[in-house]
């Protein structure tokens, strides 16, 4: 399964830190609006080119700005193969109480997960889990005890030692944009295009589309479960791989969801 990390935080996320764009580049798109239907539908056909057929959507928790656009983003994909997931984000931010983590989940379920665009496997809505350096073994088990009387398939970001753990969830992946390429076994194998952050004054990772291609064609051969493309479109930190003037195409859309189109060949 190929998935993308997306962001639907724009027009908010143009403007922060005193920088308005914030961000190096020019979206072919313009500086758009995430709630706009014919944004998220073009969207989706830019990623279903790339052969993306998941997106996974930063999740704020409950009533945040990125809760208020799922509704819309699922009813724009209706009729169409392409799914949705979540990126529950709150566990970056600290260490959220089995109560509340089983909360979410059951929000998430009962608002998002019966709608025929949510990500599914084997029945079970997927969610995916950011989490911090410092997260380790106890939050696997946090996550495994709120998730007992949901039964989502969660998908946890790794840590040092991860496989040790007790708990296990459904999956494991690794979010490291400022790495070219990133394989957790059979799990997950990430591929990010470059890491440009809009006010830091030099790349972490410099953009490259032969080195893209050869990571695009070592995900493909991986056959690794879930294959991630890291990111859609956070322009911020200059991650993403939705097409800008600074890598246009005759596609119309951008020269590194081409090499995704032809799985880097």
């Amino acid at each position: 399964m190929r998935a993308a990390f997306y962001y639907p935080w724009f027009p908010e996320a143009w403007n922060q830190q005193g920088m308005n764009p914030f961000t190096k580049y020019h979206p072919s798109l313009g500086f758009y609006d995430s709630s706009a239907s014919a944004t998220i539908r073009q969207h989706i056909r830019a990623m279903q080119y790339g052969g993306i057929q998941v997106g996974i959507s930063s999740w704020w928790g409950v009533g945040t700005g990125s809760d208020k656009r799922i509704p819309t983003i699922l009813a724009n994909t209706s009729g169409s193969s392409f799914r949705w997931s979540l990126y529950y984000e709150q566990e970056s931010q600290g260490d959220p109480a089995v109560a509340q983590i089983a909360s979410d989940l059951r929000y998430i379920r009962d608002h998002y997960a019966a709608d025929p665009s949510f990500f599914k496997v084997g029945g079970r809505f997927v969610v995916f889990v950011y989490t911090d350096g410092a997260d380790a073994c106890a939050m696997a088990s946090r996550w495994s005890d709120a998730n007992a009387g949901v039964n989502a398939y969660i998908v946890l970001k790794v840590f040092t030692g991860f496989k040790t753990c007790a708990a296990q969830p459904a999956g494991w992946h690794q979010y490291a944009p400022a790495q070219a390429a990133n394989s957790q076994g059979g799990y997950s194998y990430s591929i990010g295009p470059g890491f440009n952050k809009a006010n830091e004054p030099s790349a972490r990772l410099g953009r490259d589309l032969a080195r893209w291609a050869q990571n695009v064609r070592d995900m493909v051969a991986s056959g690794a479960r879930f294959q991630l493309i890291t990111t859609f479109n956070e322009w911020g930190e200059g991650t993403s791989v939705e097409s800008a003037t600074e890598w246009a195409s005759a596609s119309g859309y951008g020269a590194y969801l081409d090499l995704l189109h032809t799985n880097g060949l």
